[in-house]
């Protein structure tokens, strides 16, 4: 598969996470206890599983957005993380007295995750730095939704400049979000674009949203696939490729970044949607949620297998 000689960069703007992962049988119930199979303490959050996932692919990735104070412990490990998968984290604000987030992610034994989250009020009001020095040698622009309201001014001038501007819309938006209408491609989950659109089905729910907005629209469906519009409005699927999961945790963030720089290095939708297909599907047979991204190479083999090949359980990171 040909791509770039020379990588692109991506910018991802989102909030990092630091995520405690336990995996257990079952999620226990109310007000009972269950002991854990395996316990992990990774980095977190859409965008930055994403990132993660683009600098293995073979991406070049900056990542702005905030994170707490100086001091706290949480940010450090993240930093030390981030750095060693080689992202760029120049234009990470730090908000005084504030912390960064933690959560608390439950796997259970067919990989689904359940989990509960703190993200500090105070990061809402972080500023980002300007737009010349954040935009600058950048082929594309990866956004969590979350965070329409600190980065909508930027994603517009990003536009404005003929830069793609990919959304990652992991929760129900508002019809008047200011990045419907920002971004040039928006990737919705099933349940996201159906609460957005108020349409119980995604191929409507993606159409009704066709008349608000001029970006590229699709949903991802897990282990049915995704489906998106074409150029004609027509609805189209592109197959997920068959796993045995055990981990679901970041697959959609890491679908999010395999399609951004698919698209960045000149592929087309289509194109990029199968890459990033393979992509998430290698995420989900290991436990690391965007820890377990893949690398190139076990992308590139993947997509060069014979179609209908299901994946099974690969060696933990």
């Amino acid at each position: 598969m040909a791509h770039s000689i020379i990588a692109p960069r991506i910018l991802c703007i989102g909030i990092p996470v630091r995520d405690l992962t336990f995996c257990v049988e079952a999620v226990p119930a109310r007000g009972s206890k269950a002991n854990a199979t395996h316990l992990a303490e990774i980095c977190g959050g859409n965008a930055l599983n994403a990132a993660i996932a683009i600098a293995r692919l073979g991406g070049r990735v900056s990542f702005a957005g905030p994170m707490g104070d100086a001091q706290e412990t949480s940010s450090g490990f993240i930093l030390e993380r981030m750095r060693s998968e080689n992202i760029d984290t120049s234009h990470i604000v730090r908000i005084p007295d504030a912390t960064t987030p933690v959560s608390a992610i439950i796997i259970d034994a067919t990989g689904e995750r359940t989990l509960t989250i703190y993200r500090d009020p105070a990061l809402w009001t972080v500023e980002l730095p300007d737009a010349d020095k954040l935009l600058a040698d950048c082929q594309a622009v990866l956004v969590e939704s979350r965070c329409a309201s600190f980065c909508t001014d930027l994603c517009t001038e990003a536009r404005r400049r003929g830069i793609a501007v990919i959304v990652g819309v992991d929760r129900a938006i508002s019809l008047q979000d200011g990045l419907l209408t920002a971004a040039s491609h928006l990737l919705f989950a099933s349940e996201q674009v159906q609460e957005t659109a108020g349409i119980p089905d995604d191929g409507e729910a993606l159409q009704r949203l066709a008349g608000l907005t001029p970006a590229f629209l699709a949903a991802t469906r897990g282990p049915r696939g995704t489906i998106w519009l074409n150029e004609s409005g027509e609805l189209e699927q592109t197959p997920a490729v068959p796993v045995q999961a055990v981990d679901t945790l970041g697959a959609g963030d890491v679908f999010h970044g395999a399609f951004t720089l698919r698209l960045a290095e000149g592929g087309g939708v289509r194109q990029a949607l199968q890459f990033a297909a393979a992509a998430a599907a290698l995420k989900c047979t290991r436990h690391g949620g965007g820890l377990a991204a893949p690398q190139r190479v076990e992308v590139e083999e993947l997509l060069n297998m014979p179609r209908g090949t299901t994946l099974g359980r690969m060696p933990r990171l």
